[in-house]
C-alpha cells in the first residue's frame, strides 16, 4: 500500500538547505518548482495535501494551482509564531494578542483554509528527549486558539512537549503536529479532546546515519515516538500520515512514502484503517474554505 495524502508538507521547502529553498520564493512563489512538485505528487497518486504554510506565499500559490493536477490542497497562508520563539524563518510573528488577531485575519483574507500556530520549540536532535526551547504559556495557547476558532477556523499547531500539548488539547486544538516527548497525561488530554495527531516521524528517521546528529539520540527519539503512537491508537487518538515534506532530508513525495512505511512498522496490519480514519477527520475538520 501507499498513501493517497500527505497531511503535513511545506511546498516552500525542498528537503535540503532551507535558506536556499525559501530564497527561491522571495520575489514571488517559484511557479515552475511548485508545478513540478505537484506533478510528482499526482504521478505518485497522492491527491490530498495539507500545507503547514510559509511567509512568502508558496503554499497559497500551490493551493490555486493544485486543481489542475487533480489534487485537493489546503493551506493556512502562513504559520503564526510569537516573536522571539521558533518560527521566524517560515512564519509571521506577533508580540501582542492584538497583533496575533491581525495576522489571523490577514490569513483569512488571503484565502487560508485554517490557522497554523507555533507554540513550542523543535526537537534538539543532539540530545535525546530535549526541546530547543520552552513552549508558550497556557494562557497564550488558550487565547490564540480561541481567537482562531472565533474566526471560524480549525487550528493546526506545531507542538512538542507535554505541557504545550495538554494546553492545546484543552483549548480544543484540531491537530497537533510533530508531538515529540508526550507523556501519558498529554496523550489522554488529546484523546479526550478528539485531537488528531500528525507525528511526522520522517524528520527523525531520515537523519539516522547521516552523521550530522548522534544516531543514539535519534534512535531513542524515534523509538519513544513510535511507542507513543501505539499507545495513542489504543486510547483512541486519530493518527494521520504527514511527513513534514520539505524539512531537512524529507523530500517531497518520498517523504509521504517513507512516513507511511514508518507508521506501518509501528502499527502493522492496523495501519491503513488507522490512517484512513485520521485522514477523514482531518478533511472534515479543515474544510472551512475548501467546501
Amino acid at each position: 500500500m501507499k498513501p493517497g495524502s500527505d497531511l503535513h508538507i511545506h511546498m516552500a521547502l525542498d528537503g535540503s538547505d532551507w535558506k536556499d529553498a525559501m530564497g527561491r520564493h522571495i520575489e514571488r512563489p517559484d511557479e515552475a518548482f511548485i508545478r513540478s512538485t505537484l506533478q510528482e505528487y499526482k504521478d505518485t497518486g497522492i491527491t490530498f495535501l495539507r500545507d503547514g504554510g510559509d511567509k512568502y506565499g508558496a503554499c497559497m500559490a500551490a493551493q490555486k494551482l493544485a486543481a489542475e493536477y487533480g489534487i485537493t490542497y489546503i493551506a493556512p497562508a502562513f504559520p503564526i509564531h510569537k516573536r522571539g520563539h521558533y518560527g521566524g524563518f517560515i512564519g509571521r510573528g506577533w508580540s501582542t494578542i492584538d497583533e496575533y488577531c491581525e495576522l489571523a485575519e490577514e490569513a483569512a483574507d488571503k484565502g487560508a483554509d485554517f490557522i497554523k500556530i507555533m507554540i513550542s520549540g523543535l526537537m534538539d536532535f543532539n540530545e535525546a528527549g530535549r526541546l530547543t526551547e520552552s513552549s508558550l504559556n497556557d494562557d497564550e495557547i488558550l487565547t490564540i486558539i480561541d481567537e482562531a476558532h472565533d474566526l471560524g477556523y480549525a487550528v493546526m499547531a506545531h507542538c512538542n512537549g507535554s505541557e504545550a500539548a495538554i494546553a492545546a488539547a484543552r483549548a480544543g486544538v484540531e491537530s497537533i503536529e510533530h508531538g515529540a516527548f508526550l507523556n501519558k497525561e498529554a496523550l489522554h488530554a488529546m484523546a479526550d479532546a478528539g485531537t488528531v495527531w500528525i507525528p511526522t516521524l520522517s524528520p527523525i528517521a531520515n537523519l539516522i546515519g547521516c552523521g550530522r546528529f548522534p544516531d543514539k539520540a535519534l534512535k531513542y527519539d524515534l523509538m519513544t515516538a513510535q511507542e507513543n503512537i501505539k499507545y495513542a491508537v489504543r486510547i483512541g487518538i486519530p493518527i494521520g500520515c504527514g511527513s513534514d515534506a520539505g524539512a531537512y532530508m524529507v523530500p517531497h513525495v518520498k517523504g509521504a512514502l517513507t512516513e507511511y512505511d514508518l507508521l506501518h512498522d509501528t502499527l502493522g496490519e492496523k495501519t491503513d484503517e488507522v490512517l484512513a480514519n485520521g485522514e477523514a477527520i482531518i478533511k472534515k475538520m479543515f474544510s472551512f474554505a475548501s467546501d
